[in-house]
C-alpha cells in the first residue's frame, strides 16, 4: 500500500523536489500557504488543525515551508525580530508535531527542516542559528518521547545549488547540494525506521 505523505511547502524549491521524488510510489498531498486546495498557515494552530482534520490517514508529514527569519547585524536585532523569526521557523514546525499526536495515526513520521547556520554561522545569522539548533534539539528529545510508533527526524541541507546566485554574497564559499539530492534525505526519513536523526545533506 502506498504511503500517504503530506508535504507542507510543496510549491517551494525543496518542496517541489520532494513531491517529484515521492509521487511515483506515494500518495502526495501538496499543501502550502498559497495552495487553493490545501492551504496552511504555520503561524495558526487552527489552520494546522483544520488541515489535519481533513487527512487523518496520513502516514508521513514533511515540512519544507519557507520561513521569515530576520537577518540583521546583532546590534540591530530586537526582541521582536527574534520572536517573529521563532514564530515563523520554529513554533510552526513544533506545532505540526504536537497537533499530529492528537489527530494522526500512531505510526506517522515527521520530517522537519533546518539549515547549517547553527554549525557554520555567519554575521547577521543569529536568529537562524538559534532556531535551527532549537528545532534539532526538540527533535532529538521528542524522538524518545513519541507515543506509539511515531517518529521524527530533521533534514538540514547545504545551500541549494538552485539558490546560489541569490545567496552568493551572503553565503560565499558555502557547500552546495541540488534540490533533488536534498529530496532523497526526506525519502530516507519517511521510508526507513530512523528516529531522532539530523540528516545532513551536502556538508
Amino acid at each position: 500500500m502506498k504511503k500517504k505523505v503530506l508535504v507542507i511547502g510543496a510549491n517551494g524549491t525543496i518542496g517541489r523536489a520532494i513531491v517529484a521524488n515521492l509521487k511515483e510510489d506515494c500518495d502526495v498531498i501538496e499543501a502550502s500557504r498559497s495552495s487553493p486546495t490545501h492551504s496552511i498557515d504555520l503561524s495558526s494552530s487552527q489552520s494546522i488543525a483544520d488541515l489535519y482534520g481533513r487527512f487523518k490517514d496520513i502516514d508521513a508529514v514533511v515540512c519544507a515551508a519557507a520561513a521569515d527569519i530576520a537577518f540583521k547585524p546583532l546590534i540591530e536585532m530586537t526582541r521582536a525580530d527574534y520572536l517573529k523569526s521563532l514564530q515563523s521557523k520554529q513554533l510552526g514546525q513544533i506545532d505540526l508535531v504536537l497537533q499530529g499526536l492528537r489527530y494522526l495515526k500512531d505510526h506517522v513520521s515527521y520530517t522537519l527542516t533546518t539549515g547549517l547556520l547553527n554549525f557554520d554561522p555567519i554575521a547577521t545569522g543569529t536568529a537562524a542559528a538559534m532556531l535551527n539548533g532549537a528545532i534539532e534539539g526538540f527533535a532529538r528529545a521528542a524522538a524518545i518521547d513519541m507515543p506509539g510508533r511515531q517518529r521524527i527526524n530533521v533534514v538540514t541541507p547545504a545551500l541549494l545549488e538552485e539558490a546560489v546566485e541569490k545567496y552568493r554574497d551572503v553565503l560565499p564559499g558555502f557547500p552546495t547540494a541540488s534540490a533533488s539530492l536534498v529530496a532523497d534525505a526526506y525519502r530516507k526519513s519517511i521510508m526507513t525506521s530512523q528516529n531522532g536523526q539530523v540528516i545532513k545533506v551536502g556538508w
